[in-house]
């Protein structure tokens, strides 16, 4: 299960190419609620599927500007979530473009992620949706469905976690439950006895989640706004929330191919912990911006403001910020890379290995570009023949 990187939090705090939507007749959209949603038989979209011919939907030659998240799935698709125009599938010819029109819940979304029966799920800014390679269906998120705590959580190999509404939803393949982070000094408003479905208990808060992951031992990691980064490995529970790790907002979670985490926190940088300690990476390359959580002002060449990272094949771990480009640590020695070295933008939201190793970066203003192992290039799509 890959990680998760974007959270609800996006939901009540929205981030700060025109092309012709046409309508598209098959693509469908519908409305269920989340309980007892049954998986069913699926579609599973062919690799080389022409959208444009299969469902008449919107082909285009330009992506979205500001994209959130990157995923290739099973049949080599590759995904694109943006802030603010649905989603593009490019399946190696043709990029093609979804949005409301087409059933997506909302144009602004956050996370893609594949069921094992090759359906795709997006977390948007208006619920949970869901498309299997004919049909959005839509999984408004309400207040009504089943809540689970870390004393009645079930760990499944193929689960689904979804961040939103101040917790997470998890999908077992067949439905959909509530899991509330237990915060020491809420659980009496967190899991009240009498009233276990509390609304209030999932308005924004300081345990509100912002990402999410599966590490390889099947624990579960969740990243907050304020309270630092949990762990729940099935049994018991464990916060991280010492050297300046609780404070600012957790936007990323990554375990490397040597087993060690990376937390990125939004104003106090890297954090790696290696099974045993915990430590800030950034503070000791001396790399921290101390004015950003004063004033709010960014500054270039810091490693303060982490919102992704990931692991090329080399075993280099790439650090994507949201205001000095990206940085690439060897074990060693960091590389800081910015638009001066042909990044397309040092605004990086997200970091994504595909299956051949190659990396993408989705940016905050300037779509996406790829690494080569030397330089950077910018992801664009040829016109289509007719």
């Amino acid at each position: 299960m890959n990680k998760f990187f974007i959270s609800f939090i996006y939901f009540g705090i929205a981030l700060s190419l025109s092309c012709s939507n046409a309508k598209v007749d098959q693509v469908k959209s519908n409305v269920t609620t989340l309980q007892n949603d049954s998986v069913g038989s699926q579609t599973i979209i062919p690799t080389g599927t022409d959208y444009k011919t299969t469902f008449g939907a919107n082909v285009v030659t330009e992506i979205g500007k500001a994209i959130n998240c990157i995923f290739q799935d099973k049949n080599n698709n590759y995904w694109f979530a943006s802030n603010a125009e649905g989603v593009y599938c490019y399946e190696g010819k043709s990029l093609t473009q979804f949005t409301t029109k087409d059933g997506l819940t909302d144009n602004q979304v956050f996370t893609i992620q594949e069921d094992k029966q090759g359906n795709i799920w997006f977390v948007t800014v208006g619920g949970i949706s869901r498309f299997d390679g004919k049909t959005f269906t839509t999984f408004p998120t309400k207040n009504n469905e089943p809540l689970v705590s870390e004393k009645n959580l079930n760990m499944e190999t193929d689960e689904l976690w979804f961040e939103v509404g101040g917790g997470a939803y998890r999908y077992d393949g067949n439905s959909f439950s509530y899991f509330l982070l237990p915060a020491p000094d809420l659980n009496t408003k967190y899991y009240n006895s009498t009233n276990p479905q509390n609304p209030d208990a999932r308005k924004i808060n300081a345990y509100s989640v912002y990402c999410s992951m599966k590490d390889k031992s099947g624990n579960i990691w969740f990243g907050t706004q304020t309270m630092g980064v949990f762990r729940y490995d099935g049994k018991s529970f464990t916060w991280f929330t010492e050297s300046g790790l609780a404070g600012p907002a957790v936007r990323a979670l990554f375990e490397d191919s040597k087993g060690n985490f990376w937390f990125g926190n939004n104003g106090n940088g890297l954090f790696q912990y290696d099974g045993k300690n915990l430590s800030n990476f950034t503070e000791e390359k001396g790399l921290g911006n101390p004015e950003f959580l004063r004033t709010g002002k960014s500054r270039q060449g810091t490693l303060a403001r982490v919102w992704t990272v990931n692991e090329d094949n080399d075993g280099n771990i790439w650090i994507g910020t949201c205001d000095a480009g990206v940085w690439r640590y060897d074990g060693q020695k960091l590389k800081n890379y910015t638009t001066k070295d042909g990044l397309t933008s040092n605004a990086i939201n997200t970091i994504y290995k595909d299956k051949k190793g190659e990396l993408w970066f989705g940016t905050d203003g300037a779509g996406v570009c790829k690494f080569n192992g030397i330089s950077f290039s910018t992801f664009t799509i040829a016109p289509l023949q007719e």
